[in-house]
């Protein structure tokens, strides 16, 4: 995007501060969702968090929430995110690793054991194993005394960009939608304060697409789901006011609140202009942010919490309603504890001594910011159009158009660091240093204790009401029917991910 040194009231020559800007808490929402925004609330302080065994994360959860987090974040690991279970040979080596084992009901239970799941929000990052992993959730909440009713929280729920960016997929494209469409209609009669997507613009940046490419994307395949859920039948006032998004936080500073601001202002008029939305809560886009792992340096790691805390704050000027903050030891390993601790304390600081929290939007208006807004909104558009009019975000997907776009822009973007345009301290500049080694180890035993946990519970089911609970969702697989009820009813039978997934890979197939 093209700038210039100086900005004044010439570059917002006829411009319309009434139709664009309006006030916080009213359409557009350029200046926040929220009349009040921070001054009487703060965002939610979420971090990420998940590794080894359901007990060591639970571990990790508690010593976070004691130390003033107000939110959960669920990370899990690579075999759960793509359904297998710890005891198959494809989860060797990586059990435990980038997120928590959840093969079973019983580690979804120790998870959250002694957590009161209707004080805390929880956030679930998962995808093509969401609907498992969120009836999981369902009855661990109801086993703890926790109607789904008072449930709050997210389930990430959104396979396209896995197809687009991260990789994590199981099924083929159209039946990977449809088990993402049936959590929205489950939740929106069921779970009535969850929060059913998180249409991911994080993964999309993280694999090196530009700001206006990451919104572009990600409204696109938002665009995708809302079309599917209201070919349901669902009203798009009924349920859209319960759609999240998600978005990743960079280096360039003023860019970013730009981005988030474009990004409200287009989500709004979407809403209204293309889908009739009437409610002002479906025009609303609320969005968590989490700060860019890609932007993190092995060399100097301590650099790092610098890194974080301008992304942090950018993300607050931008209007974000959650926040997770990198630890600065990312690049190296699994997140220490002392780490986990400065990341929170990042986002404690800028909350309660920097006092940016007093005053609503204090940015807008900048004739940088508002210009910046604008040609944001303006490239973003032209993509979303060149993406409709290739047929929409699946055939896009299809015809390679937008893989294309993302890895154009991550060969330029590492280009510029190479031949040292963009300098990147202590890995380009002013000299390259060596990286520092990992200190964060796993050891087969977590490998052994995970097959001697499955074996024993595998050899204490009802086998015939965990076959008939596995039959019924492979014959409801190609009907119209929600599915919903099917995994909830497999997971009180003690059904593992691993075998939920095998049954649905016979009746869909899998993505290649």
């Amino acid at each position: 995007m093209d700038k210039k040194e100086l900005y004044s009231k010439e570059d917002l020559k006829n411009y319309n501060y009434e139709k664009k800007l309006g006030s916080p808490g009213e359409f557009p929402y350029t200046r926040g969702v929220y009349p009040t925004m921070y001054t009487q609330r703060l965002w939610t302080m979420r971090q990420y968090a998940g590794f080894g065994t359901a007990i060591e994360t639970n571990r990790r959860f508690h010593y976070l929430l004691n130390e003033g987090q107000t939110g959960l974040s669920v990370a899990f690991d690579l075999p759960t995110q793509l359904g297998y279970d710890s005891d198959s040979p494809r989860a060797k080596g990586e059990i435990g690793k980038v997120g928590v084992a959840a093969s079973s009901l019983p580690d979804m239970i120790d998870i959250f054991k002694d957590i009161a799941l209707d004080k805390v929000s929880t956030s679930m990052t998962i995808n093509a194993t969401a609907p498992y992993i969120l009836a999981a959730y369902v009855i661990t909440a109801k086993n703890s005394g926790t109607e789904a009713q008072k449930l709050r929280g997210t389930v990430q729920n959104d396979p396209l960009k896995e197809f687009l960016a991260r990789g994590n997929y199981v099924f083929p494209v159209k039946p990977s939608v449809r088990l993402a469409i049936d959590i929205w209609e489950y939740c929106n009669k069921n779970i009535p304060n969850w929060n059913f997507v998180s249409v991911s613009g994080y993964h999309i940046r993280e694999a090196g697409a530009t700001a206006a490419q990451e919104l572009a994307l990600t409204f696109s395949n938002a665009i995708c789901y809302v079309k599917e859920a209201m070919k349901r039948g669902l009203d798009i006032d009924g349920f859209a006011p319960r759609i999240s998004f998600f978005f990743g936080a960079h280096s360039n500073f003023l860019e970013e609140i730009a981005k988030f601001r474009a990004a409200r202002r287009i989500w709004a008029i979407t809403m209204k202009e293309k889908f009739n939305a009437r409610n002002p809560k479906s025009q609303k886009m609320r969005f968590h942010t989490q700060t860019c792992g890609s932007t993190l340096t092995a060399q100097e790691h301590e650099n790092n919490i610098i890194r974080v805390a301008l992304q942090a704050l950018s993300s607050i000027f931008g209007g974000t309603q959650s926040l997770h903050t990198n630890s600065f030891d990312e690049a190296l390993n699994l997140p220490s504890e002392k780490a986990v601790k400065t990341a929170l304390r990042t986002q404690q600081i800028i909350a309660y001594e920097s006092k940016v929290s007093d005053i609503i939007d204090p940015l807008g208006g900048s004739f940088y910011i508002e210009k910046t807004t604008d040609s944001m909104e303006e490239e973003t558009l032209s993509l979303m159009d060149s993406i409709d009019k290739r047929g929409g975000a699946i055939e896009c997907i299809k015809n390679g158009f937008s893989h294309k776009m993302i890895e154009e822009s991550a060969y330029r973007y590492q280009l510029s660091i190479e031949k040292k345009q963009r300098k990147i301290l202590g890995l380009n500049f002013p000299k390259k240093e060596k990286m520092e080694p990992s200190t964060f180890k796993f050891s087969r035993e977590l490998e052994i204790e995970r097959e001697a946990f499955l074996c024993k519970l595998k050899e204490n089911r009802t086998k015939e009401l965990l076959n008939n609970a596995l039959e019924s969702l492979a014959e409801k697989a190609h009907s119209s029917e929600n599915l919903m009820p099917y995994f909830i009813d497999a997971l009180k039978n003690n059904a593992t991910l691993g075998e939920v997934t095998e049954v649905l890979k016979k009746e869909f197939g899998t993505y290649d």
